[in-house]
């Protein structure tokens, strides 16, 4: 039976009318979000200079301008109803009352560079809170301690180190234009991983804004959620104001190299020894590899592997190491660079030798791109068969860089439920596969192209990964691995990237939500919601 067209005229009349019915309530509550925030902020610093619309001439620039991977940019991306750029912390406790207060959804960013752009956006109506401008970090020799604000990244943590002591360092992140928030919170890894373990195993208080707009810190907060928001991503349980962290004591002089080997100069022999040997050096070394296709002649591809050396001491000794351990690549005393650590933390960032330290203290990405992130744990060797594979699904997709960090060290040392991270002992290193392209290749179709070609690759490497579950890095965002819709609660879909993830630290980390946030406020698509009572029997 066919409706008739008065009929269809009325469903249409009702659905418009629907429309604009949500609009207008979205309309009103926002008016009266709006008008919550000085009402729960600091009279002496107007948060009026903080609030961005769409109607003010610098929203677009400031919402575009801290998004890291271009990819979530593109034209059908959503976009908040309003940016609050925090100038106080009575800013962000304002903005998470007054949300929470009219009903809506909100997304928090310091740095942002969450690979899949929870951090700015959402499918329901939003409201980012940026905390790039809460950025102090003040640092106490003496004590060997540091007070760093969430928006502050961490080439800014190493130049304000520097400025201090030429002997201390922190282990953090290798880019350096990282928000330090959602960075230690998911864990924060670089060089100096094998040494003193991640930022979070060196972290010894912070200030978390909860809920309920309370500013708590660790013996307010209580030891579960301190343990949950070292590791388990902070955004699922409230939001970070600042983390006091342990420095750590470097020599003067550090010791790095670069060794470029390509397949046909013997690198699936290199790359299959390097894992035997990489995770048992001295805790001292750390080498990366960094794996990328290139052109050999006219008609046909390779790979060419960099082993990213980083030594804590001088070059003659650091020769003398792996002339021990790996003679195997032949590292020669040209290959090596000695440096202060700060200067280290600058070349490991891909600037030229000799480049100032000052390039720290640039807090936003220049060149930025558009790319798809997927990562892997690795508890046993990847046969040369193995290795194969990764290097011709890595030629196929042509614009793919892929990185092997080893373990090892200290992150032997250190149990899987001391902290939130539960990824330590029992691994030999971890993978990172990023297809990478350029927005003069296209839009919608060609992103397709190259997340269709990353998964065939990540399923060919299977065999291999760890298993039940396949661990995955929460830094590494990747929504592959499980998600929800923005507003839902579905804890099984929860529990299966939560697993992925944080693998048996999962269930308390639930625990730990249902604690501080039972009503379940802070929440995005891989977010962890509060325990059913169910689960707790």
């Amino acid at each position: 039976m066919k409706a008739s067209p008065i009929s269809i005229s009325i469903v249409l009349v009702f659905i418009s009318l629907s429309i604009s019915l949500v609009r207008f309530n979205n309309s009103a509550d926002f008016d009266s979000f709006v008008q919550c925030l000085p009402t729960h902020s600091n009279p002496f610093v107007p948060i009026a200079d903080a609030i961005l619309t769409p109607t003010n001439s610098s929203f677009e620039y400031i919402y575009q301008l801290r998004a890291s991977n271009l990819r979530t940019l593109l034209s059908s991306t959503s976009r908040p109803l309003a940016i609050i750029t925090a100038l106080h912390p009575s800013h962000a406790q304002a903005t998470v009352i007054c949300a929470k207060r009219h009903g809506f959804h909100l997304r928090i960013r310091s740095g942002g560079h969450d690979y899949e752009g929870l951090s700015y956006t959402s499918d329901v109506p939003f409201v980012i809170l940026d905390m790039f401008n809460l950025f102090s970090i003040d640092v106490d020799i003496e004590s060997e301690t540091a007070w760093v604000q969430t928006g502050a990244t961490t080439g800014e943590l190493y130049y304000r180190i520097a400025e201090k002591s030429n002997i201390h360092g922190f282990p953090s992140g290798i880019c350096t234009t990282v928000g330090i928030g959602g960075h230690f919170s998911g864990g924060g890894y670089g060089f100096l991983m094998r040494k003193y373990g991640l930022s979070i195993d060196n972290v010894i208080d912070a200030q978390l804004i909860d809920a309920n707009g309370r500013i708590l810190n660790r013996e307010s907060m209580g030891e579960d959620v301190f343990w949950a928001i070292r590791g388990g991503g902070a955004t699922s349980f409230g939001i970070i104001l600042s983390w006091r962290v342990k420095l750590v004591r470097v020599p003067p002089k550090v010791t790095v190299f670069i060794v470029p080997r390509t397949l046909e100069q013997g690198a699936t022999d290199l790359v299959y020894r390097w894992q035997q040997v990489a995770p048992k050096l001295s805790k001292d070394i750390f080498i990366r590899l960094q794996l990328q296709p290139i052109k050999n002649g006219s008609n046909s591809r390779t790979v060419t592997v960099l082993f990213f050396g980083h030594y804590l001491g001088q070059t003659d000794r650091l020769i003398q190491l792996m002339n021990t351990n790996f003679p195997e690549l032949g590292l020669q005393g040209s290959d090596c660079s000695e440096m202060s650590w700060v200067e280290s933390t600058v070349y490991w960032a891909g600037f030229p030798k000799g480049t100032s330290i000052d390039v720290l203290l640039d807090r936003v990405r220049v060149n930025r791109l558009f790319f798809k992130s997927k990562s892997d744990y690795y508890k046993s060797l990847i046969p040369k068969q193995g290795l194969e594979t990764l290097w011709k699904a890595m030629m196929d997709i042509e614009d793919i860089i892929v990185q092997m960090n080893p373990y090892g060290g200290r992150m032997e040392e250190i149990s899987e439920s001391e902290t939130a991270f539960a990824q330590r002992g029992g691994n030999l290193f971890m993978v990172q596969y990023m297809a990478v392209w350029s927005e003069s290749e296209g839009g919608i179709d060609v992103a397709a192209r190259y997340v269709k070609l990353l998964r065939r690759l990540y399923r060919a490497m299977t065999p291999y990964a760890s298993s039940n579950p396949r661990e995955a890095f929460l830094n590494y965002r990747d929504l592959d691995v499980g998600s929800k819709e923005s507003n839902e609660t579905d804890f099984e879909i929860a529990k299966e990237y939560g697993t992925k993830y944080f693998k048996n630290n999962f269930i308390r980390l639930a625990g730990v939500k249902a604690m501080i946030d039972p009503e379940n406020f802070f929440k995005n698509e891989q977010s962890i919601p509060p325990l059913p009572v169910r689960e707790t029997h």
